[in-house]
């Protein structure tokens, strides 16, 4: 099945057809910012041209897009308008500060790749080291990224300006919520308080949770408030905290991101099948949870069908 051009009529596409489409528009809007941006730049002065060739490579070199998706479900589902700009406008905007986050993350855990391409504070400390220029190849890397990651913020603040006043108050929000997340997460762990097994999400994550709960919500409200919406808050806030719980649980199994070390001690040792089999029933009881929180709210059924998938699809 096709993807729906903008010249075809949206009534006969699919929900995650329209979707998809509003995506390629997304990556349009951020391939031509990155681009403008650096032909700026490099005539100005090449070496300022730098920083906008890290994020953009970054950002080219792919990714989930998750939190995009989940905005423009959110938006559709409320009832935007397959053809609106602020839509597509703010799912760039989030795309862009994920890039930011992710940049900071990799130096904070000096990770050697990241999509398959080696990291910015990597590949700038060994460009430090080639050039055998002056001072310490690792801070002059670590710099660098982390200047990187203040750019792509600055981009993404640059596009969420102009959006209206709720979903710019969300998108502000989300920006201070992931910042002390990430510090809270990062704090917890040199501290030995960080628990392997993520049964606060299951209680339901509030301000500043390191597992950044608020991503899935702040994604899903700024859609509803593009849409006009935000009558659909309390249902998006309830199915964001299942399926993040949901999505929680499977990577403590899965040993995904933020689960090595003591988690795969826990998972060895005192995780047997029975334990897993009880692991998999809650995932599938916040995935029905996930659902039935968005059953009685006032979108069309076929999209209380695509929020289900993408709940399933996050949860695994």
């Amino acid at each position: 099945m096709t993807t729906p051009t903008h010249d075809q009529p949206w009534r006969t596409a699919s929900p995650g057809q329209v979707r998809d489409a509003m995506i390629d528009r997304v990556e349009e809007r951020l391939a031509g910012l990155l681009a403008e941006e650096h032909r700026n730049r490099r005539t100005s002065d090449p070496r300022s041209a730098v920083l906008v060739m890290g994020v953009a490579e970054l950002v080219q070199a792919g990714g989930e897009r998750a939190r995009p998706a989940i905005c423009l479900t959110g938006y559709l589902a409320a009832g935007g308008d397959p053809e609106g700009e602020d839509a597509v406008t703010a799912a760039a905007a989030l795309e862009l500060l994920d890039t930011c986050l992710v940049i900071r993350a990799d130096v904070r855990d000096n990770a050697p790749l990241r999509r398959g391409i080696p990291t910015l504070h990597i590949s700038h400390a060994a460009e430090h080291e080639r050039n055998g220029w002056r001072g310490e190849p690792r801070r002059f890397g670590e710099g660098t990224a982390v200047l990187a990651g203040d750019l792509a913020l600055a981009y993404g603040d640059r596009l969420a300006v102009p959006l209206p006043h709720e979903a710019r108050r969300l998108w502000d929000d989300l920006r201070a919520e992931r910042a002390i997340g990430a510090h809270m997460e990062a704090a917890a762990a040199t501290e030995y308080l960080d628990d392997a097994w993520p049964g606060q999400c299951l209680e339901g994550c509030g301000s500043g949770c390191g597992a950044g709960w608020y991503g899935l919500r702040h994604a899903l409200l700024i859609g509803a408030a593009l849409a006009g919406r935000e009558d659909l808050g309390e249902a998006y806030e309830e199915y964001a905290r299942a399926v993040h719980a949901a999505w929680r649980i499977r990577g403590f199994l899965s040993g995904g991101p933020g689960f090595d070390g003591d988690a795969q001690f826990l998972r060895d040792v005192f995780f047997d099948a029975q334990a897993r089999e009880r692991a998999e029933e809650t995932i599938a009881a916040l995935v029905v949870r996930a659902d039935e929180a968005v059953a009685a709210a006032r979108i069309p059924r076929a999209w209380h069908t695509e929020l289900g998938a993408l709940a399933r699809e996050i949860a695994g």
